[in-house]
């Protein structure tokens, strides 16, 4: 019996570009079509959200063979010019998702931007002032978006293997290292909730530059924190993180 082709995937987040990082990415993005079928880039694409540092990008995914699959984050929410952005970077090789998904060499990849809102019994909850509450309902609506975007992959592809492209965490394990007072701001449990129940294979995110690469959700869902300076800590000469599926 002929063994099923594994997918790999090279994952990073937190690329934060800039206008000056024309060149810097080439080599990059060119090894990891070497090395994978798929690449992934979880959030903060640009460094101050401005169109400039998009197009910039936009340019030396060139570079990338393989299909891109990503997700903003909120650097690239900073001035307001997430739309543009994703305009610019967006094209028929890459897909920028936003309680969306993809199947891409037989995986589905449902990709959104997550929120923070903090983890297990320290979750922020729906109570208290409004401000209060909009925050928590904005973690509440990203987790709802996932669920449908993996819905949407189990309704249309019997069994399809997935993965959950997320540039806030959705576990509290992935986030140890940075200072426990902003935990609440790194990621949400709310997020885990539908990676569990819909049996996705993996999650990707970043956002926390000085957290931990691996961890486990609730299910055995393998959740990797592939935050550039996180990976080049780790000793990663190029800033992607190898997954095969």
């Amino acid at each position: 019996m002929e063994e099923t082709k594994k997918t790999r995937i090279a994952a990073v987040a937190d690329i934060h570009v800039k206008e000056s990082d024309k060149g810097k990415w080439v080599n990059c993005f060119k090894e990891a079509s070497k090395q994978a079928d798929v690449m992934l880039i979880c959030g903060d694409l640009t460094d101050t959200g401005d169109e400039a540092e998009a197009q910039i990008l936009a340019e030396e995914l060139k570079a990338c063979t393989i299909p891109v699959v990503g997700v903003l984050g909120n650097h690239d929410y900073e001035k307001g010019r997430h739309k543009l952005i994703r305009q610019i970077v967006q094209n028929e090789n890459v897909h920028i998702l936003n309680g969306e998904s993809i199947v891409i060499a037989n995986i589905g990849f449902a990709g959104v931007k997550g929120f923070g809102g903090g983890f297990d019994n320290h979750m922020l909850s729906m109570f208290g002032e409004g401000a209060m509450k909009a925050f928590v309902q904005e973690a509440v609506d990203e987790a709802l978006h996932l669920d449908r975007a993996l819905a949407r992959l189990d309704a249309e592809y019997a069994n399809i293997k997935k993965i959950a492209v997320l540039h806030y965490s959705p576990i509290k394990a992935t986030v140890v290292g940075e200072p426990e007072p902003i935990f609440p701001f790194l990621g949400c449990s709310r997020l885990a909730e539908p990676l569990t129940r819909r049996q996705v294979v993996a999650a990707f995110h970043g956002h926390a530059h000085v957290g931990t690469l691996e961890g486990e959700a609730a299910g055995g869902v393998k959740v990797f924190n592939v935050a550039k300076p996180i990976l080049v800590k780790a000793g990663y000469t190029l800033p992607f993180y190898m997954f095969e599926v």
